[in-house]
């Protein structure tokens, strides 16, 4: 019987300490709101990763929620339930698969995140999407970018949502947290970043995979 796939075990093959963070003043609230109401060119680094599912694609949003605190912005995270078919037990933004009613990726992510996290609708602002990121498992995702209210309340659907928390913006644009990773030979390689947190040597939350690469395509977004 073949094991299930542990990212923790994956090889680093680099760290990307070469390259520069964020500067600290791009990642305030204000200049995160100036930053997404500019049109600068830029190149998201990751869009497509090779699926290894039989599922026709499907469109999905999910939510990067930023958060102003004292310290400076945090971004919050989820950790999926054990038992769901797909990503089980990942860290992951609040999200999931487009319905028919949604009128917009927009209102994918904001019905996903309330359904989720308890995370009303009325209590985001949102800055704008990234480009979308097809994942393994055949999910076109686009993310949503929004600044959370500070006086928001969380309700999480255990169904759904094990864990929330928040993680340093600072320290998710700072590549030198970001760690690249290789899985399989041949035509079956494929490669992924991690970003665990809070510390590499003792990661209570190992952050890989798509939402590691929807967070690297941000820093690449407010490093243009």
């Amino acid at each position: 019987m073949a094991h299930p796939f542990d990212p923790l075990q994956s090889p680093v093959l680099a760290v990307d300490d070469h390259l520069p963070a964020v500067p600290l003043e791009r990642l305030s609230a204000g200049a995160l709101r100036e930053r997404f109401a500019k049109s600068l060119a830029w190149t998201p680094e990751l869009r497509v990763e090779r699926s290894l599912s039989q599922r026709s694609p499907a469109h999905a949003s999910v939510l990067v929620p930023l958060l102003e605190r004292d310290t400076g912005v945090t971004v919050l995270l989820t950790r999926r339930a054990e038992h769901l078919s797909d990503h089980a037990g990942q860290i992951s933004f609040p999200g999931g698969r487009a319905e028919p009613h949604d009128l917009s990726p927009v209102e994918t992510a904001l019905r996903e995140a309330e359904e989720e996290i308890g995370l009303a609708a009325h209590d985001v602002q949102v800055l704008g999407s990234m480009p979308t990121y097809t994942t393994v498992t055949s999910y076109i995702v686009t993310p949503v970018v929004g600044i959370v209210r500070p006086d928001f309340t969380l309700r999480l659907d255990p169904s759904e949502v094990s864990e929330v928390f928040e993680v340093p913006l600072a320290f998710l644009m700072s590549p030198a947290h970001h760690r690249r990773h290789a899985v399989g030979a041949g035509d079956e390689a494929r490669e992924f970043f991690s970003m665990p947190w809070p510390s590499q040597d003792a990661p209570s939350h190992f952050i890989w995979g798509a939402t590691a690469a929807m967070l690297r395509n941000l820093y690449r977004f407010l490093s243009a």
